[in-house]
């Protein structure tokens, strides 16, 4: 069926979809995508739920969507108090989402993850309403792998991922189209190496970097550096720099980067964290890349993310607990020296891509609603 076609027999009717979940941009900034497809495109009235603490609550508003919020407490990396605590409120949890479907009546709910993912998607199940996981990492995180097995549909970013959900499809991860437009980086003497730790920076990255400047400078005199350290780290990262006697001539160090499709154009090799955003952006603009895993990521789902873009030659890995600045050095070093080594790995990248990843996922949503 036409993609006209799709959107003129879902509003033929008109579609609700309820998305649960969130707390991270890896989760969050996916269901966005999600949600204006359905909107765009079927014209599908779309609320979300998730919790107080979560991204949604400034991400959601500001893209015009009702947001719903319920109390959930968090199961994993807290003390047994807490979990029991939890696993105690976690029935109002259902509850509540119970009665938020009741009003709504969704003909789909979308989880996502996070915190409120949980409780909307047991409840979308006690109340039979079609369910479509949404799961974005290597392999799932808490919220999705209680519900894996009872869900009536998945749409996942890897192929081992689908072994956790009945009737799984290999969709991608909804990526913005400004990073699939991205063509392939020219080689030529001068470098660009880009650094970031996702939207909170990372503190390995800020401690680091600037002490391994001076030598990779050195070593690549056509190289200059783009260093995002956080909007906490900024000044901090940026007294390092100085107390190093390293000038801002070929480094730029900023707390946020606006416009991160191009800097990732404009980058012959890209040090970064393994979430799912980044990854998902890595494959679409298809770009070599040295991942950091975060070691407290729930699930470490950041390493397992890293783990499948090193087993398709699209990256390499430093866990953590070994990063140091002679290890980093070595690495970067080594790939900025070879120009055909750093040209694989960006081919292998965009062979992971998902171009059509948020039109798949709205039609998988459709055909739940049984508008297709």
């Amino acid at each position: 069926m036409r993609s006209t076609d799709v959107g003129q027999a879902a509003k033929s009717v008109g579609l609700r979809v309820l998305i649960a979940g969130g707390g991270t941009g890896g989760h969050v900034i996916p269901a966005l995508a999600i949600a204006r497809e359905l909107r765009d495109t079927t014209g599908a009235e779309v609320r979300f739920v998730g919790t107080a603490r979560g991204l949604e609550t400034r991400l959601v508003p500001e893209a015009g969507f009702p947001l719903e919020l319920i109390h959930v407490g968090q199961l994993k990396n807290v003390s047994v108090a807490t979990r029991l605590r939890t696993l105690m409120d976690l029935p109002l949890g259902v509850g509540r989402c119970v009665g938020l479907l009741r009003n709504f009546k969704p003909d789909v709910v979308v989880g996502v993850g996070g915190y409120a993912s949980g409780p909307a998607m047991m409840a979308a199940i006690l109340l039979r309403v079609p369910t479509l996981a949404f799961e974005p990492n290597a392999v799932p995180g808490l919220a999705n792998r209680l519900v894996g097995r009872l869900v009536t549909a998945a749409a996942v970013n890897f192929e081992e991922t689908r072994r956790y959900f009945r009737r799984a499809q290999v969709t991608g991860t909804p990526v913005r189209p400004e990073f699939f437009a991205i063509g392939k980086k020219e080689q030529g003497e001068s470098k660009r190496l880009l650094v970031f730790g996702a939207s909170q920076g990372a503190r390995v990255f800020n401690e680091l970097m600037p002490r391994a400047m001076t030598r990779l400078l050195d070593a690549f005199p056509t190289l200059d550096v783009v260093h995002q350290t956080g909007g906490r780290h900024g000044e901090t990262t940026l007294a390092i720099y100085r107390d190093l006697g390293i000038g801002f001539e070929r480094v730029t160090v900023t707390p946020y980067l606006d416009d991160m499709a191009a800097q990732f154009a404009a980058a012959d090799l890209i040090l970064c964290r393994s979430g799912a955003s980044t990854i998902a952006e890595l494959a679409a603009a298809g770009r070599a890349s040295v991942l950091v895993p975060f070691p407290q990521a729930a699930d470490d789902h950041q390493r397992k993310n890293a783990d499948a873009f090193v087993a398709a030659g699209a990256a390499e890995m430093i866990v953590e607990s070994s990063l140091n600045e002679e290890r980093l050095l070595q690495v970067l070093q080594q790939l900025l020296a070879d120009d055909s080594r750093r040209q694989e790995m960006a081919e292998s990248a965009r062979a992971l891509a998902h171009p059509a990843a948020v039109k798949s996922i709205g039609e998988m949503v459709l055909q739940l609603a049984k508008r297709l």
